[in-house]
């Protein structure tokens, strides 16, 4: 392999750590105006040593304190912390605390375990180690204990002794942590998390057939091999970003800056086998560290917001959490909003959250987060929070882009059939009788993004799939109106696969048929667009049965005469797919076929 130098590696990596990973919210209007002379916040940085998963790390933070507030005069606090390979110091994290502050909020803004000069290896928002570093800082706004300078902090408004009012928002990596924390310290009164997980192992490793709890199921699915190496080339990148680290940073298990249990399970996802033991025991460390395992110890108010161009962490990530805490009691609240990982960080849309432009109080996601802690933190029983669930509308141009729910699902099932001469019809009479089949090769044969081009800015190449490596179903044109479908469609059909059939009892799973399955919008001139360039990785759990897969959720307007193309392919560029060549048929008739399940609605306009 050609050597690379190391000042082009360190620029190479500079620019992939400063994308969409490590930074979740695009701001720094607030910021740069707070840096002049009439800032309206002292800002005190501080040290504080803490345990956690069995170290001592030393969190580098910054304390924002309004003019004003004092021990006569206490505020309350809103803490943030970075995303995946940022720090304290990056834009977003900077910027939000400045946000706050300068709005009378205390705000503490601090570098994650294993980032910036935060010491101990990253742990993946691991509640009993990031989740109770975070709840010692959480002391530190109490009073209860000191920075390690001797600085204390008497000036944050209490619930009780011990106790400070405190809030916590961020995004991606940033949002995660807070439901961490919030499992392990109920002193938490409030939680912002955006564009952030439900699963690790469905993040990383997505199986949309039989799911069973949160947003997957017991078996691991297709490999989402190119976002996970960005993500892992981040972090162990932190040595090269950061040369002067804190030696209590070293990881285990071979990787360089990560716990071993996330070392263990990077490295069997690489080797793309599941055997059995093993797997159990990636799936359990995975989830554990992932808000699917502990929300129901997280009571602390959450306002929910999800990204609808993120293929890394899709919709129904943040529908499952939605559906646990709201199923538990906790209140909770969801918006879809336009931009996520994949789409729109940088550039919001007109009119969306951007605090970069200071528009917290004029866009309508930003209005609902002031809402949010004017309430909980705040204590204004009398603030309206909106309602329980909103999307982001992106063929609005004329009037407001959001629609609103008085409930999530708000859609309801519109059912399309899989017709045997390859139409998506609406009555099963309608269907024709007729099988037809597809096989994979040993190369992908189907793009749906690049997820490294999406993290660069690159331009990335229009979705396509090979003739032979898949199958499609087209609707009839849309007419008597546009159909909204908002939220996760649902495909369930059975395929007859005579090589999967002999190797999918195998121990490892890898021998289970994969498929994608998409859906696309046909416009009349003929011009195909995949709705956000998602996908539904599935590995069959039996190909002699029926199965459903749950696609990623979407906020998508079918025009009038536009057609609706349900995609079944052999595999995607993104992900790992089929061990060994599988032939797949598909076969319909009026009492037995497949079923696409669509969640339309018109919504409400606020």
């Amino acid at each position: 392999m050609p050597s690379v130098s190391r000042p082009v590696l360190r620029i190479s990596l500079a620019l992939l750590a400063g994308t969409a990973l490590t930074t979740p919210l695009v701001l720094s209007a607030p910021a740069a105006a707070a840096r002049g002379a009439a800032a309206p916040y002292a800002v005190t940085a501080l040290k504080v040593s803490v345990r956690a998963g069995g170290r001592t790390c030393t969190v580098d933070a910054d304390l924002y304190r309004p003019r004003g507030v004092d021990a006569a005069h206490p505020a309350p606090a809103v803490m943030t912390t970075n995303g995946f390979g940022g720090s304290k110091a990056d834009g977003s994290t900077d910027a939000i605390a400045r946000a706050f502050a300068t709005r009378g909020y205390v705000a503490l803004a601090y570098s994650g375990l294993g980032f910036g000069k935060t010491g101990c290896p990253i742990s993946l928002d691991d509640p009993k180690i990031d989740g109770k570093a975070a709840s010692r800082l959480i002391d530190l706004l109490a009073g209860t204990r000191a920075a390690d300078d001797g600085t204390r902090v008497d000036f944050v408004a209490k619930d009780g002794p011990g106790d400070p009012r405190v809030g916590m928002i961020g995004g991606s990596y940033g949002g995660a942590i807070q439901m961490a924390t919030a499992a392990v310290d109920h002193r938490v009164d409030a939680l912002v998390p955006l564009i952030t997980w439900n699963d690790l192992s469905y993040a990383l490793d997505p199986n949309n057939a039989g799911r069973t709890h949160g947003v997957s199921g017991p078996v691991p699915g297709a490999y989402k091999y190119q976002w996970t190496n960005g993500f892992f080339l981040i972090g162990e990148a932190q040595g090269l970003l950061h040369p002067q680290l804190d030696p209590s940073r070293i990881g285990g298990a071979g990787c360089l800056h990560f716990v071993a249990p996330a070392c263990r399970t990077k490295r069997l996802l690489d080797s793309r086998s599941y055997p059995p033991g093993r797997t159990r025991e990636v799936l359990r460390y995975a989830r554990s560290v992932s808000p699917v395992s502990y929300l129901k110890s997280v009571k602390a108010p959450t306002l929910l917001v999800q990204g609808e161009a993120d293929t890394l962490f899709n919709l129904n990530e943040a529908a499952a959490t939605y559906r646990t805490l709201a199923g538990q009691g906790t209140p909770v609240k969801m918006i879809w909003q336009s931009w996520g990982h994949s789409g729109g960080m940088k550039n919001p849309a007109r009119g969306e959250l951007n605090l970069g432009k200071g528009n917290l109080e004029t866009s309508y996601v930003g209005q609902r987060i002031l809402s949010w802690f004017d309430r909980y933190l705040r204590h204004r029983p009398a603030t309206r929070t909106g309602p329980a669930f909103a999307y982001y509308r992106d063929w609005v141009t004329d009037g407001p882009t959001y629609a609103t729910a008085s409930a999530f699902p708000a859609g309801d099932g519109h059912r399309l059939y899989l017709s045997g001469d390859g139409k998506l019809v609406d009555n099963r009479a309608k269907v024709a009788r007729g099988s037809r089949s597809y096989r994979n090769l040993r190369v992908p044969t189907s793009h749906s993004e690049n997820s490294l081009a999406g993290m660069l800015g690159l331009p990335d190449p229009q979705p396509y799939d090979l003739k032979g490596t898949y199958l499609g179903w087209t609707s009839a044109p849309v007419e008597g109106g546009p159909m909204d479908v908002v939220g996760a469609p649902r495909l369930t059909l059975k395929v007859v696969s005579p090589q999967a059939e002999r190797t999918q009892n195998s121990p490892d799973a890898a021998h289970k048929l994969v498929l994608f399955a998409k859906l696309y919008d046909i416009a009349p001139d003929g011009k195909k667009t995949l709705v956000h360039r998602l996908v539904a990785p599935a590995r069959v759990p039996d190909v002699t049965r029926r199965f459903t897969v749950e696609l990623p959720g979407i906020v998508h307007r079918y025009q009038l005469g536009h057609r609706l193309r349900l995609v079944i392919a052999a595999s995607d560029s993104a992900y790992a797919g089929n061990r060994g060549v599988k032939r797949v048929t598909v076969t319909s008739a009026p009492g037995d076929t497949g079923v696409l399940e669509l969640p339309v609605t018109q919504g409400e306009v606020p």
